[in-house]
């Protein structure tokens, strides 16, 4: 009997206190979550493993968000990608979605908002299976 595959999210923000929010709160949610505010370590990492939700911030030293899930969505078709971002205009929104985007959060966000565009990412992905 194999046991049921728990979600897998990466999480990519520069800002060390968001990383250690959301990982534990998705943790605790059941999720499998690895975080990295290194954007160079988190596009090495999406070489080596396929994600099921990534949630990434867009404005970052290094990488930016547009160019990481630029990276994703080539990778996987199917990894749902979460923008999470303090610099909302209607024009980045535009943007990320035309690049695949699934859903759009702004800074700050309450920890529910965040959970709850996961799980519909995750039902969304279970139907597309």
């Amino acid at each position: 009997m194999t046991t049921a595959q728990k979600t897998q999210i990466l999480i990519l923000d520069d800002e060390p206190i968001v990383c250690k929010r959301l990982k534990p709160a998705l943790e605790k949610a059941g999720y499998e979550v690895e975080s990295f505010t290194k954007s160079r370590e988190a596009m090495h990492r999406i070489t080596e493993k396929q994600f099921d939700v990534v949630i990434t911030d867009l404005k970052m030293e290094g990488v930016d968000g547009m160019a990481f899930l630029t990276e994703v969505r080539k990778r996987s078709e199917k990894t749902e990608v979460i923008v999470i971002t303090g610099f909302a205009t209607m024009e980045t929104a535009k943007e990320s979605y035309q690049k695949g985007v699934f859903d759009f959060v702004a800074k700050p966000f309450k920890m529910g908002e965040i959970l709850e565009v996961v799980k519909k990412a995750e039902i969304k992905r279970k139907n597309a299976a």
